[in-house]
Parts: structure tokens; sequence; C-alpha cells
């Protein structure tokens, strides 16, 4: 085993590239199983379903238990129906979200609540969900099945935790991890060490993935929470500025309002409280994040726990594998930029 330990930073823009190459005929398999179990004979089922599953989404997290299987020579079939487990996971939360947030947009596209109605949205990511432990019950591993229901439930809660903490400025940082540790890296952390479990690896190698299934998702979200204020729609595939009008309390705001003056306090909480909304508000809280060094510090966070994310793979031998999921971190962060 090696304990060579990569370190962010390299000269070319990182890329997922070599991820997707890396899994592009493993991920055929699951793709064939997501558009075979999304089918149904309602005809709105595969409609709706269809809308963001076929949207450009990355399917990182799926690609995650193929790239975990490739890292550590598993050579089965087992983690492809797995794999479209976690999608599904992944996108019945997507559909709750936006009914829960009322965003226009998702992955750059009219966010499917607004075209199909709440009702048919919500029901539609019951469905998905359903399936997916369909998938975990095919596999027959209660192991399995352990991880990703449990999984599916912290994400739940931290949603509701979210839900909980939406327009209070008094937000703190730890309860702010609590929430996206729950909402993201616990399905990223699943993801990632499901493939130890069915290839047979030891507990060793199964907390190693998890710990870079989780730093990798806890970092992703931090990103998310600062191109929220730096970034467009365009890139992000939702609309700039959801979170401040949303009301959500992320770390760049929490910082921001700890260093600000009593006047610019007194800003965000009107503006979380929803009295602050327009265009020119939010250029004037992305202007105060700027000045507190709340983005840059945010970011330095990721980095962070990208960092820890890359030595978890110190515990694996060298290899495209390795490297793959190593630059996978280094994209996460480079979104930013």
């Amino acid at each position: 085993m090696s304990a060579t330990v990569h370190h962010l930073g390299r000269d070319s823009a990182p890329s997922l590239e070599p991820l997707m190459a890396l899994v592009v005929s493993d991920m055929n398999q699951v793709n064939s199983v997501i558009l075979d179990r999304m089918q149904s004979e309602i005809p709105l089922i595969p409609e709706l379903a269809g809308h963001l599953i076929a949207g450009g989404g990355k399917r990182l997290r799926p690609m995650l238990t193929l790239a975990a299987a490739k890292l550590i020579d598993y050579s089965g079939y087992r983690h492809f129906k797995l794999a479209a487990a976690v999608e599904f996971i992944h996108t019945a939360t997507l559909l709750h979200d936006d009914v829960v947030d009322g965003s226009d947009l998702r992955r750059g596209k009219t966010a499917a609540n607004l075209i199909f109605g709440n009702p048919a949205t919500v029901l539609v990511g019951d469905f998905l969900f359903s399936r997916s432990f369909e998938l975990m019950v095919e596999d027959g591993s209660l192991k399995v099945l352990k991880i990703l229901s449990h999984a599916s439930a912290v994400i739940a809660e931290g949603e509701v935790n979210q839900l909980t903490a939406q327009r209070k400025i008094d937000t703190s940082e730890d309860r702010y991890l609590d929430i996206i540790g729950a909402k993201t890296a616990a399905l990223f952390a699943a993801a990632s060490r499901i493939s130890a479990v069915v290839a047979e690896r030891d507990e060793e190698v199964e907390l190693a993935l998890d710990s870079y299934g989780r730093n990798l998702g806890i970092a992703f979200q931090l990103v998310d929470d600062a191109i929220d204020y730096s970034s467009d729609s365009e890139t992000m595939g939702k609309d700039a500025g959801d979170d401040f009008r949303e009301g959500k309390v992320t770390l760049p705001v929490i910082l921001a309002y700890a260093r600000g003056t009593e006047e610019d306090r007194k800003f965000w909480k009107d503006a979380i409280i929803g009295h602050k909304s327009s265009n020119d508000d939010l250029f004037h809280a992305t202007e105060l994040l700027k000045q507190t060094g709340a983005i840059d510090d945010t970011m330095s966070r990721a980095r962070h726990y990208g960092q820890r994310a890359i030595d978890a793979l110190g515990a694996f031998p060298a290899g495209n594998a390795r490297a793959a999921m190593t630059e996978a971190v280094e994209f996460a962060i480079s979104r930013a930029y």
C-alpha cells in the first residue's frame, strides 16, 4: 500500500474528464439501468423523471461508486445497480428540493415543478426513492442496504435541519456544517463506500473511501455556497443568488455577519428575513462578502476538506483510478474560478 499523498494545486485546469474516461464503459451499464428503472405504465413518471435525469447532470455520485470499484480492483457487476440507486436517491432529493426552495432553474433548465406542478414532482421523487430501494434489495446485501438507507435518512434530516434554520441569521457555523454534512456529504460518502462492501474489502478500506466521499461532499457544497454569490446561472445551473433570496444562512453569510459593522449586520438581518431581496440588495450582499473575506475564507475551507479527501486516497496504490479521483476533488474546487 502506498502512502503517497497528492496536494491540491496544479498547473493546468483540473477536469472531470479523467474520472469520466475511467468509468465510461461502466457508466453505460449504469445509464441502462437508470433508463430501464425510471419507466412506468404511468407516462407522467418517466416524462418528469427524464426531464431531470436527462438534464445534463454530471452523474458525479454514481461515478464515485464506479471509480471506487476501479480503485480497489473490483471486477464484478453488482455496483452497476447500486450506482443507479445512488443516482435515483440524488434525483429524488433534487425534485423535492425544487418544490421546497421554489427555484426557477435546475441544471440550467426550467425546474420540473414549474412545468409539471408541485404534487407530481413530489410524487415522482417518491417513485425514484422507491426504485432505489428496489435496486438495493435486489443486490441482497444487508450492509449495503444499511449504508444507503441510513444515508437517505440523514439527507432528509439535513434538509429538515436546513429548513428550520432558514431565515435565522444566528445559525452557527457548527449547525451549518451539520446541515451540509447531512444533505450533501452523506450521499457522497455512501456512494464511495458501497464499492468496498460489494468487493468484500475490510473496514479500513470502507472507512477510507467513506472519508474520501464525505470530505469531497463537504468541499463540493462549500464551493456551491460560495459561487451562489460569485457566479452566474449558466455556470451553476441554477439562478445566481437563490440562497440569498431564500434566506439560507450559508458559511459566507455566517462569516460576513460575524465580521460586519453594526450597519452591515442590520442589512444581513433584514436580508435573511426577506426584507431585502432585490438585485441591488444581492449586489450589496456580494460586496460585503468580498470586503470581509467571507468568499475567500469559504473557498479556503473548501480546499481544506478537499485536501482531506485527497489524503484519504493515500492508502491506495497509485494509478489511473487514484489520479482521476484526486483530480475530481480539484475540479470540484476549481468550479469557483
